[in-house]
């Protein structure tokens, strides 16, 4: 299956009819962080696919639009923050939103905050694998892992306890934004163990095995 994952900078041809020329065959899309809800909602209802996404630390709790509307999220997506879900696919995911704390503004937390988050995640992944022999597909963030695309200033270093969570449970990707990317020699795409580590700035187009639904599974 197919995943556009989208992250920090409005991309023009993602907001324009191309989209569905371009992508048409795209399954699913995941946002990890600081795009506006209507441009999130423009891909959502161009391509008619499911939408999980994060915020950023740069995100707004309310966006308004035409006619005073007020959004509080993007109109059909659904929010990954601290939750792990299986998607009608198959697909496992589970993601968590914002930065490290550098200021008072929201979606910030301290690295303690982020391993309490990361480790109740545990019992799920646990359960994850006795009920469908693995713990995760996918997991999507605004800040990078810690020593893997981050940087030194604080507001742009990365997450320790994103880091063990690859260690341990070996998603399939562990997709993050955050990170803004100007030079074409810039490590974007790493590999830990049997990890996909993909920073997204802009966009990214990527596949991943279809999970097989196993009989029990199947909708009647």
């Amino acid at each position: 299956m197919k995943l556009l994952a989208v992250s920090d900078v409005e991309i023009g041809f993602l907001y324009s009819p191309m989209i569905r020329d371009r992508y048409q065959d795209v399954d699913l899309i995941l946002s990890c962080g600081d795009l506006p809800y209507y441009y999130i909602e423009y891909m959502v209802s161009m391509l008619n696919v499911p939408c999980y996404f994060v915020r950023g630390n740069h995100a707004s709790d309310r966006e308004f639009g035409a006619g005073g509307i007020i959004r509080r999220f993007p109109w059909g997506a659904v929010d990954l923050h601290h939750r792990c879900v299986e998607d009608d696919t198959g697909l496992l995911m589970a993601g968590l939103e914002g930065s490290l704390r550098y200021n008072r503004g929201t979606h910030q937390y301290t690295q303690s905050e982020y391993w309490s988050m990361v480790l109740s995640f545990v019992p799920r992944f646990l359960y994850n694998k006795a009920r469908l022999g693995r713990y995760l597909d996918v997991f999507i963030s605004h800040a990078p892992p810690w020593q893997i695309h981050d940087a030194d200033d604080l507001p742009h270093r990365g997450i320790k306890a994103f880091r063990w969570l690859i260690n341990v449970f070996q998603p399939t990707y562990f997709l993050h934004g955050h990170i803004h990317v100007y030079r074409q020699d810039t490590v974007t795409r790493s590999m830990i163990g049997k990890t996909i580590v993909q920073n997204v700035f802009g966009y990214k187009v990527l596949t991943i095995p279809t999970p097989e639904i196993r009989s029990w599974q199947r909708r009647r």
